[in-house]
């Protein structure tokens, strides 16, 4: 077993949790609230706690399978004694038997723990709102999607990320033409210049986030970007209170390869975009070199949200801070068929009336 911890309330005894409308800890049975400061030292209180050593013969001739075993942890709640098991993973979570929240203090330990936490700002509510406007404006949505698909469950989740720093040395060389055109009473004229371009500088990147869990989809988690990383404060473990939480499963060495792309796809963007006045421009070759490199780790909110329609699974996504929301959604077969045809005939017509106009020029 290992410890976990739960946040009393000094005043009624009861759970309490982080409440992401007041941005304080709050008991849901007496409504006292307390702020985030009152509550700091119980992160260091919690490293004087024992952890069990319980050892138990099973008297069945099952046996754990080769790794199997390693990725199982249990806790016992202390507002009841129930027993709450979850991968290795499971950072915070709330007890099955009695819902009180509690967080697996042994995820932070050493080199685990993160350096910042981005709180929830927007709630459960919020985001069944945001999904019921994620809706609107789908032309191509069925509407019986609408009428009968239902949440089949929604959770708040830390999400954990690699928060990398870099800069980028960046020499670029373009080939870039300026095409001049004219005509007099006899002849048409045409004159190309050609012009060797060349870009080198340094830029900065801070704060660039990768997600280091599997568990979450890539590109959903690069769609809910931006975070504002301004409303980030130091990790406390009191933030966790009330929401799902994970530990990252893959390290920064793993993550700085999708970091570093996603750096060297910016610089360049930066660069090329300076190449202007030109009619014609072509890269010809580059270079862009990485250094001061520096790492650090967070949590980030993530609303997710399951919905069931005809048998298939969607997940959305909601930014816990700016309210974003992201997900695919089905397509009516039939209003895209319609659609399509519509958008042909539109085109088809456009062409027609240009081939016609030109027929009488």
């Amino acid at each position: 077993m290992a410890a976990i911890q739960e946040y009393k309330c000094p005043r009624c005894g009861g759970a309490i949790a982080f409440d992401s409308a007041a941005q304080k800890m709050k008991c849901p049975y007496c409504d006292t609230k307390f702020d985030m400061e009152t509550l700091a030292s119980y992160d260091s209180e919690l490293k004087n706690d024992q952890k069990d050593d319980m050892r138990w013969k099973t008297a069945s001739g099952a046996e754990w399978q080769e790794g199997e075993e390693g990725r199982l942890h249990s806790y016992v709640c202390k507002s009841c004694g129930g027993e709450i098991a979850c991968d290795e993973n499971t950072a915070a979570a709330s007890c099955p038997f009695c819902g009180n929240p509690v967080v697996m203090m042994g995820q932070f330990s050493g080199e685990l723990k993160p350096d910042y936490v981005i709180p929830f700002k927007l709630d459960k509510k919020a985001a069944k709102e945001a999904l019921r406007k994620h809706y609107e404006g789908k032309r191509l949505l069925p509407k019986v999607f609408k009428d009968e698909n239902h949440i089949d469950e929604i959770k708040g989740v830390y999400v954990p990320f690699w928060l990398f720093d870099a800069s980028a040395d960046v020499n670029m060389r373009y080939e870039a033409t300026k095409v001049r055109r004219w005509s007099d009473s006899k002849y048409e004229y045409t004159e190309t210049r050609f012009f060797a371009v060349s870009r080198s500088g340094s830029l900065g990147f801070e704060k660039i986030p990768v997600d280091g869990s599997t568990k979450m989809p890539d590109d959903l988690m690069d769609s809910l970007e931006p975070f504002d990383f301004s409303k980030a404060v130091k990790f406390q473990t009191a933030y966790l209170a009330g929401y799902l939480a994970d530990k990252y499963d893959v390290d920064s060495k793993k993550s700085a390869k999708r970091a570093n792309a996603r750096i060297r796809k910016s610089a360049q963007e930066a660069f090329d975009a300076t190449v202007k006045g030109y009619t014609t421009v072509t890269k010809e070759n580059g270079s862009i070199q990485l250094k001061n490199r520096k790492v650090e780790y967070a949590l980030f909110p993530v609303w997710l949200l399951n919905t069931t329609w005809n048998g298939q699974n969607y997940l959305f996504a909601m930014n816990g801070q700016t309210g974003k929301m992201v997900g695919d959604l089905p397509v009516d077969k039939a209003a895209y068929k319609k659609w399509l045809f519509g958008l042909t005939g539109v085109i088809g017509g456009a062409l027609y009336a240009i081939l016609a106009l030109l027929w009488l020029l």
